[in-house]
């Protein structure tokens, strides 16, 4: 939903085709750190600020929305934009304040219970199913939650950037803060992500199908220009996969690991509109033989006969709900919103197969230039089942909860999307949902053998 990130990727691609090292998992996120700096044109900024103005981009999300709009829920899937905000605030209250702050009290006893989304080493929850119940706190509460842990949160952190040299049991204890307030950050942009994904389901169902943000009436949607689809060979052989480096990254995407793989061929690009369109008028929803018997149920089940935004006028036009409301749809552009089911029925059905995740990465890594839409476009379903590395181990305590817990009944997508904050994208990122989730900004990259 936001237009920079299409200016990321071509930033990314201009860095990528300066590089003659060999592409590594290092390499890449040295490319896209080197993309992001050359947008932003903004020296190092300090903890403070960075915090400052991650805090403050959740806030630029909500702010064309109601409280009425902040206070649904869609379905059990998504969660109120409201939910959204405090929640992420209950991580830095929960998990940095009521350890690090001296002499801490809650803002609100029982919003340790409210907010808490899935973890059972902090306490009880309120059912996710129940949180557009939550009418009260009101949106204001909650934004006054938001001011008073970030006035807190700001104090600590000038503390620690003051207190860095220290040494001995200090060190650690720095060490310990630093981690758990990365942590945090990444977090809300995982969170920032799904405000946009979940207020766009929101107001989709909606009749009068209205626009998230209004586009000026001299702005006019172009239709990107049409891309050939090329396939680039790949030679079987034993591939790295997983973080590299000391950067960020989740505990999911470690330990960095071997795999082999066999001679495949990668698609240039995603699959767009009008290939899916004709996938539509061919009638793959209605051919049993594409599809996983669990997706046919599923299809059948909620008698799906198209992506989830797409729209079938009276006057035999397609066209495709977006932040900006309903707008012609465009053949050219990567087709989004599908669920593992639909991927894996259209690459059947056009002779093809999806990616493993190894395969992604290794290629994401090896065709810097040549490939289009890695990053930035839309989440990419690999066929991979959302396991743990060879020598994982989940992290103690409750924040050892955060990916660990979830490795079971879904499938591993990479990339990026439109939707992800413009750092947030990296080379070995592990995304993960059920075989039937629509609503994330989640497209196709096809595989074949060589």
């Amino acid at each position: 939903m936001a237009p920079v990130i299409s200016t990321r990727d071509h930033a990314l691609q201009q860095v990528a085709l300066e590089s003659e090292a060999a592409a590594t998992a290092a390499t890449i996120d040295a490319v896209i750190d080197a993309a992001v700096q050359q947008l932003n044109h903004r020296p190092r900024e300090s903890l403070g600020d960075r915090f400052r103005r991650l805090r403050r981009q959740s806030l630029l999300i909500a702010e064309p929305l109601s409280a009425e709009d902040c206070c649904v829920q869609a379905m059990p899937d998504a969660s109120p934009i409201k939910w959204h905000l405090a929640h992420t605030t209950w991580f830095f209250e929960t998990f940095l304040l009521e350890r690090f702050q001296t002499g801490f009290a809650p803002f609100h006893p029982q919003f340790r219970m409210l907010f808490n989304s899935y973890y059972e080493g902090v306490g009880e929850k309120f059912p996710r199913p129940q949180r557009g119940l939550l009418t009260r706190p009101a949106l204001e509460e909650v934004l006054a939650y938001r001011a008073q842990m970030d006035e807190r949160m700001l104090l600590l952190i000038n503390a620690v950037e003051e207190g860095r040299d220290q040494g001995g049991a200090q060190q650690a204890q720095l060490a310990d803060f630093l981690a758990l307030l990365e942590l945090g950050m990444q977090h809300e942009q995982q969170h920032q992500e799904l405000m946009l994904t979940d207020i766009k389901i929101l107001l989709s169902m909606n009749p009068l199908q209205p626009a998230y943000q209004a586009l000026p009436a001299s702005v006019r949607l172009n239709e990107p220009v049409g891309l050939d689809l090329q396939w680039h060979r790949i030679d079987a052989g034993v591939v790295e996969i997983g973080h590299a480096g000391s950067g960020f990254c989740f505990d999911n995407e470690t330990p960095r690991h071997r795999q082999f793989v066999e001679a495949y061929q990668c698609a240039s690009r995603l699959v767009n509109n009008g290939e899916y369109l004709a996938f539509v008028e061919a009638g793959g929803y209605a051919d049993a033989g594409l599809w996983l018997s669990e997706g046919w149920e599923w299809r059948k089940q909620q008698d799906l006969q198209h992506p989830l935004y797409w729209r079938h006028g009276q006057d035999g036009k397609w066209r495709e709900f977006t932040e900006y409301g309903l707008q012609p749809l465009q053949v050219h552009r990567a087709v989004v919103h599908l669920s593992y089911y639909e991927a894996d029925a259209y690459a059947r059905w056009a002779g093809a197969r999806l990616l493993t995740e190894a395969e992604w990465e290794h290629a994401a890594a090896r065709l810097q230039g040549q490939g289009r839409e890695f990053f930035g476009v839309a989440w990419q379903w690999t066929s991979s089942s959302y396991a743990p590395y060879p020598g994982f181990v989940t992290a103690a305590g409750a924040v050892g909860e955060y990916n660990g817990k979830f490795m079971v009944n879904q499938y591993v997508l990479r990339g990026s999307s439109s939707a992800t904050p413009l750092n947030h994208a990296r080379l070995t990122y592990r995304n993960f949902f059920p075989a039937t989730a629509r609503w994330q900004v989640s497209g196709i990259r096809l595989a074949r053998q060589a």
